[in-house]
């Protein structure tokens, strides 16, 4: 028996989509079954029945669970003092997970099976877009937005710097396993101030030390 019995119906949950995100990065959505992902959380697939009927009610509530992550990141985000702050928290967001690159590894090829499977191509939508959303906010009220050398618009602003961040996530699937998690923030924090220049910093200002 577990030494750290699960008693919860949340935790159950949370337990399983763990699992699978990682069963989903090892083998890829097609390759995984519920048979895998019950073999990875240690439980029967039958109990995995009593919470999701299917894969794709998996991804479902991995959704919903990335969205309310999202509102909480952005909320964090809102409260620094600084534009350059605020992005400097949703780029190194994912930095000290416990495992960052199946993290990269998931979202790769979940955005290849929502470029041939309708359903999962909607809930990456809502999560996109409840990203941009909250991005393109967050520029908006920003003062150094007022001063940017460019005439871009709060949403061109953030969907640039929505690629910029989605290219560094897939990036990460090849960097090396034993990246530390100070040395991936050190690259994330990198990227994100050169970002920062290049979209906000007025021509004349010093750089940003």
């Amino acid at each position: 028996m577990s030494q750290h019995p699960i008693d919860t119906g949340a935790d159950r949950r949370t337990q399983i989509l763990e699992a699978a995100m990682v069963c989903f990065a090892k083998r890829g959505f097609h390759q995984a079954s519920m048979h895998d992902i019950s073999a990875e959380a240690g439980i029967s697939v039958g109990l995995i029945y009593r919470y999701f009927e299917n894969k794709e009610a998996v991804i479902s509530a991995m959704a919903d669970r990335h969205k309310k992550e999202i509102h909480e990141v952005l909320e964090r985000a809102r409260q620094a003092p600084t534009l350059l702050e605020s992005l400097e928290i949703l780029f190194t967001a994912h930095c000290c997970e416990n495992s960052p690159k199946v993290l990269s590894a998931f979202v790769v090829d979940l955005y290849a099976e929502a470029s041939r499977n309708p359903q999962v191509a909607n809930l990456v939508l809502g999560v996109l877009q409840t990203s941009m959303e909250g991005l393109t906010d967050l520029i908006a009220r920003a003062p150094e937005t007022q001063k940017s050398a460019h005439d871009l618009t709060p949403s061109e602003m953030a969907e640039l710097i929505f690629a910029v961040g989605r290219g560094m996530l897939m990036r990460d699937v090849l960097q090396p396993a034993e990246l530390t998690a100070e040395e991936r923030r050190t690259r994330q924090l990198a990227v994100t101030r050169g970002l920062w220049r290049l979209l906000f910093q007025p021509e004349n200002a010093a750089a940003y030390a």
